[in-house]
């Protein structure tokens, strides 16, 4: 008879022996963690590549980083930030390639370079953005992002997810006006607060 083995994240005492130093605890620690960080990273990311890529980030620092989790009961909720982090930096990646990201293209004549308020207001508007797709429904982000951030054509798209074209600009539609709704939405100041126990 066939029997499902889930993996549990590893003990407490397995974690404090990783933090002083101990490298088979270290690696054990790891090891177990890889399966629930794959599954944050796909359940978040919006491409199996981007997740695989998140997942890989967030063992790594999980690794060279474990000395400053604070609280060894802690360890799920701090990769799952890790992990959310990694996600919506590769977002913020793909929406400074598309709108230029300050890259050295050249500017024509006349025009004036950002002033350092404008950079910095720019940059918190990518931020903004960045974090609303993140929270986005995973099929409408996953169709947001492939389709209006990468700028892949709509056929694309949908034979990608399995689709077909109305579906898929059905559901781009519920995406863009979900993330409309955020964007129109007051700023929560408190949410961008670090949370205890997170890595710098």
């Amino acid at each position: 008879m066939k029997t499902n083995v889930r993996v549990s994240w590893p003990d407490e005492r397995l974690i404090r022996a990783a933090q002083n130093g101990d490298v088979p605890s270290l690696t054990t620690v790891v090891t177990q963690s890889q399966p629930h960080v794959r599954a944050f990273a796909r359940s978040l990311c919006a491409t199996p590549q981007d997740a695989e890529d998140a997942a890989q980030e967030a063992l790594i620092i999980l690794y060279r980083k474990i000395g400053t989790l604070r609280a060894s009961g802690a360890l799920a909720s701090w990769m799952f930030r890790i992990v959310r982090n990694e996600c919506l930096r590769q977002v913020r990646f793909l929406l400074a390639s598309k709108n230029g990201g300050g890259t050295s293209a050249v500017e024509p004549e006349g025009v004036a370079e950002p002033s350092a308020e404008e950079a910095v207001l720019h940059r918190l508007e990518a931020e903004r953005i960045a974090a609303a797709v993140g929270a986005l429904p995973r099929d409408q982000r996953q169709v947001l992002i492939m389709r209006d951030v990468q700028g892949l054509p709509g056929k694309t798209v949908a034979d990608a997810l399995g689709l077909s074209t109305a579906a898929m600009k059905s559901r781009l539609h519920r995406a863009r006006a979900t993330l409309r709704d955020a964007l129109a939405a007051p700023v929560d100041q408190s949410a961008d607060q670090p949370s205890e126990g997170e890595a710098a």
